[in-house]
């Protein structure tokens, strides 16, 4: 075995720079180890999507975080080794600044410190770092906190060591605090599906109760309203994420309406009124409540028209904090109009490049119907007997006034199949049209599985509102991260928001999505991510064209990493060899929604409420294609085969840049790891090419050049052909030893190339790796001889 090389730097390191110079300095500037977070991650690494295996990337970490108070950040400071400037790493300070909402970025190299103030707009350098009263004083005249409410504004967060506050996490509750103490009435949070705005809600509240905030300003502490539209909406965060909260915590209508607890929990059906009762909400004065808070307010009382916009109306002398997941889009104007601009944003596309949210790949699927539409025969009647009226029927007629079996089953088949291949006990939520149409797909769904059903009955279940408490408790067991049944769930749209999987794997689009909104919150479903139960991405499959619609809205974010599209045959079977054949590109977004005016003599169906029932005939599932993301962030439509070469030929016009450039073994890593930041990884590309015999020099030079490529051991044989001399000043041992490594290579590829190789039989009979060594001349000649055969195999 070769020692370790131990290398002596005569001058001072990074590290070195902070430990002699930084720190020292920060502590004679009045920032003590309580206000200094040093060498601080503060995102995980966002999760790339490699073949289809997610893999992170390195997370962000800054050099110092500077805090006023424990959960107030107020600076950052990059540091570079002594010997560099200062200003090399003022950028890099610049840009943790800016997503942390920092209003002060510092740079030094130990002797220097350059600052830049945003609330100025000035950069400059400075000979010591200002004191934190001095930055909480600058930060004061542009964004002023009260002396009335700094003490309670200030005050930390509740610890949950376990569920450490995230960066964006702390802003967003720091803003909507100081926002409640300053008595702003109406407050919007505005975060995507999965980045914990239930947890931002605990904090908020907690922060408010535990201090004894309330409106009348007397030390009582406050009543607070958690309203929502669904149970699971209520139930989980009470039970759940606001359990510290003991016996103040109050669950209606489970509870009764209790009017000596401090945090209660309700559903609006729960409160609301009609024709028949009046409104429980009406139990309580309307000054009873300081604060409510409405999750997922896009669809609950914000509205103007909305039937239970009374509740807020009541209670209209509290301070309303409406959260959301969605930005403002044509069909939640209400709520923006209602709450104002939203203090704080943390997008989709964000959550996703910082590593906290999973990406995931797009697989779009059309089914021959919804393409081109179906038109009965003449005098064709359905299973019922009721004579079909002639016209086409299309997308939006399925299932509504179509029921269509063999397009149930054959996007059932597609799906059963896309599970075989890529894991059965992968959790997956099917959204289908109506509570009709989901057992349609849960029966065929149980049938196809009827191997796993036999030994797990709920393998496949329907979860709907007529379910009621069974639903219920196959919803818990679906959630449940540790249960591994349920696995597949059919439903319309009971678990379209504030359902939290976080292991669910794929989510199933069989019903059209129209809204923006909509579609961000059923995504959403998919975005946690579980790491300790291999959940670092997850599959959107799309039967309804409703991605293509949602994803050509120009204000849309976080754009998948890869989409595909496959073609079946009549059976829904996936044609292999497929995934690489050219096809046209998908039908325009605009088709699948309306398929334009009538030509003359087309025939279009007829009004009326009749829905009927198609039992019989075949349905073709059609089309692959590849999408994704270019070096300029938009998407574009290409097959994976050519984006792989137009990747590559990026990285290196000719084959003469790309020898040269692998011939350096020092580049040899980084141009792999290049290609694995473009979503290339070398076993995908064996696989999808079919050439898994090939080593990475060969394999890369035939995709991106079309050049034949030699097998390994033509390499091996051109090598001692061509340069029969290149290890004679070695022994005649260490020449048979060469042989051996080069037959490894050959057998085995280039990962052999190494000198642990000579540990392994045949070539451990040789001797001990020490006495291999010296028949080399030492460890570090043995290396040479290595590097030789690794550049003059693909010179030779």
């Amino acid at each position: 075995m070769s020692k370790k090389k131990i290398y002596i730097v005569d001058h001072d390191t990074e590290a070195d720079t902070c430990r002699k110079e930084v720190t020292p300095k920060l502590y004679k500037s009045g920032w003590d180890d309580d206000k200094i977070m040093e060498q601080r991650y503060f995102t995980p690494g966002k999760i790339t999507v490699v073949g289809r295996k997610g893999k992170r990337k390195p997370g962000k970490k800054a050099d110092y975080l500077l805090r006023y108070s424990q959960n107030f950040l107020i600076a950052v400071v990059e540091a570079k080794s002594i010997y560099k400037e200062a200003e090399d790493g003022l950028q890099q300070a610049k840009v943790y600044a800016e997503m942390l909402g920092l209003r002060f970025a510092f740079a030094t190299n130990g002797k220097q410190i350059v600052e830049f103030d945003y609330i100025t707009g000035i950069e400059r350098k400075i000979t010591e770092f200002p004191s934190p009263d001095e930055l909480w004083f600058r930060l004061n005249q542009e964004e002023p906190v009260k002396s009335e409410i700094k003490d309670t504004f200030l005050k930390p967060f509740y610890a949950i060591p376990e569920k450490p506050t995230r960066y964006y996490q702390a802003i967003a509750i720091n803003k909507a605090v100081k926002s409640i103490l300053e008595g702003k009435e109406r407050t919007l949070l505005t975060l995507a599906t999965g980045t914990g705005k239930t947890t931002i809600a605990f904090q908020i509240i907690y922060k408010l109760w535990d201090n004894r905030w309330n409106r009348k300003g007397d030390h009582n502490r406050p009543k607070i309203l958690f309203l929502a539209d669904r149970s699971v909406l209520v139930d989980d965060p009470h039970a759940k994420d606001f359990s510290a909260f003991g016996d103040a915590r109050c669950l209606i209508p489970e509870e009764g309406l209790l009017k000596g607890r401090e945090v209660y929990f309700s559903t609006y059906q729960s409160l609301a009124e009609d024709g028949s009762r009046a409104g429980a909400f009406r139990e309580f004065s309307r000054d009873y409540f300081d604060l409510v808070v409405i999750d997922e307010c896009h669809r609950g009382s914000a509205t103007d028209n909305s039937n239970w916009r009374m509740i807020l109306n009541y209670f209209n002398r509290a301070i309303h904090l409406g959260l959301t997941a969605t930005p403002l889009q044509n069909d939640n104007v209400d709520t923006y109009a209602y709450f104002g601009n939203p203090l704080y944003q943390y997008s989709l596309k964000q959550g996703i490049e910082d590593g906290f949210l999973a990406p995931y790949i797009l697989h779009n699927i059309v089914p021959d119907v919804d393409a081109t539409g179906w038109r009965p025969q003449a005098g064709q009647k359905d299973a019922r007997g009721q004579l079909i009226p002639d016209g086409i029927y299309t997308t939006p007629d399925f299932e509504t006034r179509l029921s269509f079996l063999p397009r149930t089953e054959a996007v059932a088949k597609h799906l059963y199949d896309h599970m075989v291949r890529h894991g059965r006990f992968d959790k997956t939520i099917v959204f289908c049209v109506n509570q009709h149409h989901a057992s349609h797909m849960r029966q065929e769904l149980n049938n196809l599985n009827s191997d796993l059903v036999k030994e797990y009955p709920n393998y496949v279940v329907r979860i709907v509102a007529d379910e009621g408490n069974t639903g219920k408790g196959m919803l818990d067991e679906f959630m449940d991260v540790d249960k591994d049944v349920p696995v597949i769930v059919t439903t319309s749209r009971l678990l379209s928001t504030g359902v939290d999987i976080p292991t669910c794997k794929n989510i199933v689009l069989f019903r059209q999505i129209n809204t923006p909104s909509e579609f961000k919150q059923i995504i959403g479903r998919g975005t946690r991510v579980r790491e300790d139960k291999t959940k670092l991405f997850f599959t959107i499959l799309d039967y309804t064209g409703s991605a293509y619609r949602n994803f050509a809205d120009k204000d849309f974010d976080g754009f998948p990493p890869m989409i595909t599209n496959e073609e079946m045959d009549d059976n829904g079977d996936r044609i292999e060899g497929s995934y690489n054949e050219e096809f046209p590109d998908p039908p325009d977004p605009k088709d699948w929604e309306d398929i334009g005016e009538p030509e003359e003599n087309e025939i279009r169906p007829v009004s009326g409420t009749r829905k009927y029932y198609i039992t019989e005939g075949k349905v073709t599932i059609i089309n692959e294609s590849v999408h994704i993301l270019d070096n300029s962030g938009k998407l574009r439509t290409v097959q994976f085969t050519q984006y792989a070469k137009d990747t590559i030929t990026e990285m290196f016009p000719t084959p003469e840049a790309f020898k040269s450039k692998w011939e350096d073994l020092g580049h040899r890593p980084h141009i792999l790891k290049q290609l694995e930041n473009h979503g290339i990884d070398l076993e995908h590309l064996k696989e999808v090419f079919n050439q898994k015999a090939l080593d990475p020099f060969d394999l890369l030079c035939y995709v991106a050049f079309n050049l034949k490529p030699l097998t390994r051991k033509q390499r091996a044989e051109r090598l001692k052909n061509n340069k029969p001399d290149l290890f004679a000043e070695y022994s005649e041992k260490a020449r048979e030893v060469i042989d051996l490594i080069i037959n490894k290579y050959v057998e085995l590829g280039w990962n052999q190339l190494k000198p642990e190789v000579i540990q392994v039989e045949p070539i451990a009979s040789k001797g001990n790796a020490l006495e291999i060594a010296n028949e080399f001349g030492g460890v570090e000649k043995l290396q040479l001889a290595i590097d030789r055969i690794q550049k003059w195999l693909y010179a030779a």
